[in-house]
């Protein structure tokens, strides 16, 4: 019988290439989500549980039923603009699903968790190659609900023993190479898909948030991350966590920036054809320059990040939008 695995968020972005990366290591992601973000259809590698990480009751009936190993935690409000204007849902949403989790974790005698948090934790550090020993100064109500949880979990870990990975992770793009999941979001907001959408005139054009940051291009530059790099990184994670290596953070990133207009670039050299833009204001929250420091994740975990070139993430990304895409 295969070890269960409980994926909350596992039918969104992330979480379903996470799903993906477990079957193939022998494992039998259990998706718990509330389809809000999700998509059924991502749910292709295991069972799907649709509840709440708010519903306390849900959470205790999914452990009881599954009895999983691990927990692997995406699930949680992600856009930094709306933190910026509606912190208290994303402290009510993220800070009290995570809590919730953790209760329900521990009570049923799981002791492993994989938590999603972001380099948002570090705020606007420019200049700064981001590492695990970066002070964490977050800017925005999503970084820091997530700063937040790092907290619980370690408070978790002296009470309970609960034993937990940290992934800070950058910039997720890219789709599955072998085409069977992407990035779908309602609305979208990223800016890889948005600008592909902008190339296949889905929209009109893609907006520049934001042209006067302290850049060479006055773009804001990022660290992206193919999602199946992202993906792999959890199974090692799981892996460090089921052989008693204790608890650990790492960040995960590819260790290169682009500006916005790189990425613009790199998408017209990928699909021969040019990106219709307009410049607008900045984003509130938006830090100028956020690039990873990765050696600790491939040091200790063993981890390389084989697809995270530019071009393969738009290529693979391009090949998915080319797709009819999740229905529900």
């Amino acid at each position: 019988m295969l070890d269960h695995v409980l994926v909350t968020g596992g039918a969104g972005y992330i979480g379903s290439h996470a799903c993906k990366a477990l079957a193939l290591a022998g494992f039998l992601p259990v998706t718990f989500d509330n389809l809000t973000t999700g998509w059924r259809e991502a749910v292709r590698y295991g069972p799907l549980v649709e509840g709440d990480l708010l519903d306390r009751a849900a959470l205790d009936a999914a452990f009881v039923q599954y009895a999983p190993v691990a927990v692997l935690h995406f699930a949680a409000l992600s856009l930094v603009g709306d933190s910026m204007t509606n912190p208290a849902h994303y402290w009510r949403v993220n800070l009290g699903g995570a809590l919730n989790l953790a209760e329900a974790a521990v009570a049923a005698g799981c002791r492993n968790l994989i938590f999603s948090s972001t380099c948002a934790t570090y705020g606007d550090q420019d200049g700064v190659v981001l590492d695990e020993a970066t002070q964490q100064r977050p800017i925005n109500a999503y970084g820091a609900s997530k700063r937040a949880i790092e907290d619980v979990l370690a408070n978790f870990e002296a009470a309970f023993g609960l034993q937990h990975v940290i992934f800070r992770y950058f910039n997720v793009a890219g789709a599955d190479p072998e085409g069977e999941l992407g990035e779908q979001h309602r609305p979208e907001t990223h800016l890889i898909p948005l600008m592909l959408d902008a190339i296949a005139g889905r929209r009109d054009r893609l907006v520049l948030h934001g042209t006067n940051y302290p850049t060479p291009d006055g773009t804001c530059i990022r660290d992206y991350l193919h999602v199946t790099d992202l993906a792999n990184a959890h199974v090692l994670g799981l892996h460090w966590l089921l052989a008693g290596k204790g608890s650990r953070a790492f960040n995960l990133g590819s260790g290169k920036g682009f500006s916005v207009r790189d990425v613009i670039r790199h998408a017209g050299h990928v699909t021969n054809q040019s990106v219709p833009i307009t410049e607008g204001p900045r984003r509130p929250g938006d830090a100028a320059v956020l690039v990873s420091g990765s050696d600790r994740a491939q040091s200790e975990l063993g981890w390389t990040p084989r697809h995270s070139t530019m071009d393969q993430m738009i290529r693979d990304a391009w090949h998915w939008s080319l797709k009819p895409g999740y229905a529900s």
